[in-house]
């Protein structure tokens, strides 16, 4: 703006609400160019996030029913480490102690 040379960068983010439903999505994943899904949480329950990754390192993150997980989703995402999909799906390693 106004001649000055800069860039967006913030990761793509959108939330909604649906009637019983809360979803937060950060990050971006194209089609085709993930290769693991990993859940954690109780997805029948709809509580829970999904990650998708490539490689093991997480592209984008989708938290339902689970709240204050952004930040370390976002973490995770600009770390561009890989990460153990094991632990990434146990509910009980938090989040932040993954990230490298």
């Amino acid at each position: 703006m106004l001649g000055n040379e800069s860039s967006y960068q913030d990761l793509p983010y959108f939330y909604t609400d649906q009637y019983n439903l809360g979803m937060e999505y950060v990050g971006y994943a194209d089609p085709d160019g993930y290769d693991q899904v990993v859940f954690r949480g109780d997805v029948p329950g709809l509580e829970f996030i999904a990650f998708w990754l490539k490689e093991n390192r997480v592209l984008a993150g989708m938290a339902v029913n689970v709240w204050d997980v952004v930040d370390p989703i976002k973490a995770l995402i600009l770390g561009g480490q890989q990460v153990d999909p094991e632990a990434l799906a146990d509910p009980d390693k938090p989040l932040d102690q993954l990230v490298a």
